[in-house]
């Protein structure tokens, strides 16, 4: 027979695997969970330090234990290639490349590149799955000037983020968050419903030589978050 605290660890996992329970719900105190389980409180609050040092549950002082969100998390304060990040998790990484050419700066995609209307840019749209699932589409624009050989790479065998790191070393970067309904195109390319929210990245990069690209990331709202640990430890006080 299982220790009682195995069997309260597994009834509240049960329970949100089935959907009982989502991320954000609270879960019972520990001493309702005495009750219900018929334990002692000790054995109760086990259960409940075990699934938060698992990262089941979250605990909030004062507040209570809550259900975990267990979306992929990536970071506000650093730049990482999203393969990188998924190998981290022990997740498996794979990619689609959707688009691979060349194309005319608009006004507008000048603007961003700080390059002339009609200049020669370098395009790539690819979708990048964390355990087979669309997790990002990454649309990307190039300048040829800083990555020449850029649409000659093998991007199922490398990303855009650690190639132009490597011929264009990244100092500076931009980015702002949104969350937005996906186009069509979006949509179908992260396989979800034109109306499920997604957040999108807006990321312009530059290297000592110059803007080297700008990008528009997108992420399903129900499968990815964005977010970050700050320390304010060694912050200087006046």
């Amino acid at each position: 027979m299982q220790p009682r605290y195995i069997q309260i660890k597994s009834a509240i996992i049960d329970s949100i695997e089935a959907g009982k329970m989502k991320p954000g719900d609270k879960v019972d105190s520990e001493n309702q969970l005495a009750e219900i389980f018929k334990v002692s409180r000790m054995t109760a609050r086990r259960a409940l330090t075990e699934l938060v040092d698992e990262g089941v549950l979250a605990r909030s002082q004062g507040l209570g234990t809550f259900v975990n969100d267990h979306r992929p998390m990536s970071s506000l304060l650093e730049i990482r290639s999203i393969d990188d990040e998924i190998l981290q998790r022990g997740h498996t990484y794979s990619n689609q490349v959707l688009t691979q050419l060349i194309v005319k700066a608009t006004s507008e995609q000048g603007a961003w590149l700080d390059v002339r209307t009609g200049t020669e840019l370098f395009h790539t749209c690819i979708v990048h799955y964390e355990n087979e699932l669309p997790v990002q589409l990454e649309d990307r624009l190039v300048n040829p000037q800083w990555a020449p050989d850029y649409l000659t790479q093998d991007f199922s065998q490398t990303t855009a983020n650690h190639y132009l790191n490597s011929v264009a070393p990244l100092t500076q970067a931009d980015h702002a968050i949104e969350a937005i309904l996906p186009t069509q195109y979006v949509a179908k390319s992260l396989a979800i419903e034109p109306n499920q929210p997604c957040l999108q990245v807006s990321r312009r990069t530059y290297s000592a030589k110059g803007i080297v690209s700008y990008a528009l990331l997108f992420h399903p709202g129900n499968r990815y978050r964005i977010g970050g640990h700050l320390d304010f430890s060694h912050s200087i006080r006046s």
